[in-house]
């Protein structure tokens, strides 16, 4: 596939790319960043990504004739789609993060692919306690909360253990992600502010790290230049700019013209009311997602933050856009609005 003795493929080497997950906020801005750099890029997802100069591929990762029809041809994968929620039905999490990965690799390895990147998230380590300067712990489906977080450092090991010399394999886990567009974080922000049902927990004053969508993208995209280096391992990517996860809230509040939360809940309670009213959502079979699960109320009171800096020298890649130069983007992506 043309590497160079560095292990950067050079940019003019162009690569059939299938981007699984397209249709999400960091999928699409992955997508797009690959065709903008003159690979040839196929999407698959359960619906159109609406990224210009890709082909899409509609489709689920549960089935065997569509993901195999999707990775027919392709040089690489970057792996996205996933079943993203704070809950939810344990069987579906399963179907999807874990035999969705591994029917993947399992398609990719038979068409034969050469590369895969698996998009994974810092939660396959956390257990629920402070993490503070760490890089990227073993993925722990056994002490990761959330069937979330469970599946995903699950699908991570099966990908991880499928890497070899003619089939390499990296995980990145980009850390809480976000930019205009973002319904995961952003929207819910805003729409809870708004309503004056948002919280700060314990002040707000959880240290964390975040990372703006295109720093994220970028990291990604690196990772496939540079996996003759990083194949095998895991790591994590972030802004590298801990902040004080209030100061965040508030900054997203500002953008989007809500006002800032200004009351506090203990974030012990919050978590005890979290694992509370996820059974009861769950029990009454309710759409969506609840005000508070556990595992966001531990996001929301403990620190996360995590030392970049090998990360950094793997890839060869720093972050492009600050945290403040993504709030001005923020607002003004919410200005017109």
């Amino acid at each position: 596939m043309g590497l160079v003795s560095t292990g950067r493929r050079p940019s003019g080497d162009a690569v059939k790319v299938l981007v699984t997950g397209a249709s999400g906020l960091l999928g699409r801005e992955v997508a797009g960043l690959l065709v903008r750099r003159g690979h040839t890029v196929t999407t698959f997802q359960r619906r159109p990504s609406g990224v210009d100069g890709a082909a899409d591929r509609c489709g689920s990762l549960t089935d065997d004739a569509a993901v195999a029809a999707a990775v027919r041809g392709a040089e690489a994968v970057i792996h996205l789609a996933a079943k993203v929620s704070f809950t939810g039905r344990a069987e579906d999490f399963d179907q999807v993060n874990v035999e969705g990965t591994r029917r993947l690799l399992l398609a990719a390895r038979e068409a034969g692919v050469g590369d895969v990147v698996f998009v994974s998230s810092p939660s396959v380590a956390n257990s629920g306690t402070a993490l503070a300067g760490l890089g990227a712990e073993p993925a722990d489906p056994v002490h990761a909360h959330g069937d979330y977080s469970r599946t995903k450092a699950q699908a991570e090991l099966l990908a991880l253990a499928a890497d070899a010399p003619d089939f390499r394999v990296a995980a990145v886990r980009p850390h809480v992600v976000w930019g205009p567009g973002d319904t995961q974080l952003v929207e819910r922000v805003l729409a809870r502010a708004a309503r004056k049902r948002l919280p700060l927990l314990d002040a707000g004053a959880a240290l964390i790290d975040t990372t703006y969508v295109d720093n994220a993208a970028a990291a990604i995209v690196a990772a496939l230049d540079r996996i003759s280096h990083i194949h095998g391992r895991a790591l994590v990517v972030t802004n590298g700019e801990p902040r004080p996860v209030g100061e965040l809230i508030a900054g997203i509040c500002a953008a989007g013209g809500v006002p800032a939360p200004s009351w506090s809940v203990p974030g012990k309670l919050a978590r005890i009311a979290g694992s509370a009213v996820e059974r009861v959502w769950l029990r009454l079979g309710k759409q969506g997602e609840p005000p508070m699960t556990r595992f966001l109320a531990e996001q929301l009171s403990t620190a996360h933050w995590f030392d970049q800096r090998e990360t950094q020298k793997l890839l060869g890649w720093t972050p492009g856009v600050s945290i403040d130069e993504g709030l001005a983007r923020l607002a003004e992506y919410y200005g017109p609005r």
